[in-house]
């Protein structure tokens, strides 16, 4: 490789690194809003469950059409990524967990439906000939409850309508700035079990909010104006809850995924670039050796002569 062949690849990298560092500035500042906002939610979640547990008795005895459990012929998975990748291996994470569910269902591909919350999860299910039933690109870091009621209400209604027997939402579990991890839960039919089982895996490892107090409520208690008509408002208020927070989570493991990917990069960029300039005075310097022998060299063939 010529020395300006060097040249041009030291300017190269380090265009780069300039890319990646920006990138990397970018993804923490998102970071860091998406990470509070998904753990402040938490509370949030834990308090869902505290209610449905006052409910249990209710629901126990109401059998809500939500919480039923049937023979599972027909299956929808909510599978929530990101549009863009340069996060590393967190997409790949998510999208393998959703297929090795899909595969353990042992049900045809067209008894599968599949809800997209990203571009990179449509992709991958789209070209494996699954059903898109809903496909959500670009979605906004500042989605709200209210953003996915229209989803998660077309979602119950069409298991109360016996279009699926079961849905499954898989996501990015946020554990902290360099963890994270790809996590499967069963949302319908909903249980105690489930809402507990999600509230309990999004406690933080560590740090001020790595508790998440519950208020134990009594066994059972008096419901107005009925405790049908709660019911009937609580549960699907309960889906839309777990779906929200699945994409929270989704949103601060895909930052925090990203910053470290381009904190990794940027790294690596400085170290070839050293590394190219260090090369680049071994042949500078080379080439100098050189030409100083041929100049003394010329020289001294003059002399003799």
């Amino acid at each position: 490789m010529s020395l300006k062949d060097i040249k041009l690849k030291i300017k190269s990298v380090d265009r780069t690194r300039k890319v990646t560092k920006a990138m990397e500035s970018v993804s923490a500042v998102k970071m860091r809003k998406s990470q509070i906002r998904a753990i402040t939610s938490r509370p949030y979640a834990s308090s869902a469950l505290s209610i449905l547990e006052r409910m249990s008795v209710s629901l126990a005895s109401l059998k809500h059409p939500l919480t039923v459990v049937r023979p599972v012929k027909k299956a929808a998975i909510v599978v929530v990524t990101s549009d863009k990748g340069l996060c590393g291996i967190l997409n790949a994470a998510v999208v393998k967990s959703a297929y090795t569910l899909a595969e353990s269902l042992e049900l045809p591909r067209e008894a599968i439906s599949i809800y997209a919350f990203g571009r990179k999860g449509a992709e991958f299910f789209d070209r494996r000939g699954y059903q898109i039933l809903g496909k959500f690109e670009n979605v906004s870091d500042d989605v709200s409850v209210a953003d996915l009621a229209l989803v998660s209400n077309d979602i119950a209604r069409a298991f109360l309508n016996k279009e699926f027997d079961r849905v499954d939402v898989v996501y990015t579990n946020f554990k902290s700035t360099f963890e994270q991890s790809a996590i499967a839960h069963k949302v319908l039919p909903l249980s105690i079990e489930t809402v507990s089982e999600i509230v309990s895996g999004i406690v933080p490892v560590k740090g001020k909010f790595a508790v998440v107090e519950r208020v134990k409520g009594p066994a059972s208690y008096t419901a107005e104006p009925s405790t049908e008509v709660v019911v009937d408002a609580l549960i699907p208020r309960l889906v839309s809850v777990l779906f929200f927070h699945a994409l929270l989570e989704s949103k601060a493991s895909e930052h925090s995924a990203r910053m470290v990917a381009m904190k990794n990069a940027s790294d690596k960029s400085r170290d070839l670039s050293k590394l190219l300039t260090r090369k680049y005075n071994k042949a500078r310097q080379a080439l100098i050796t050189r030409e100083v022998s041929e100049i003394v060299g010329g020289i001294e063939a003059m002399a003799t002569s």
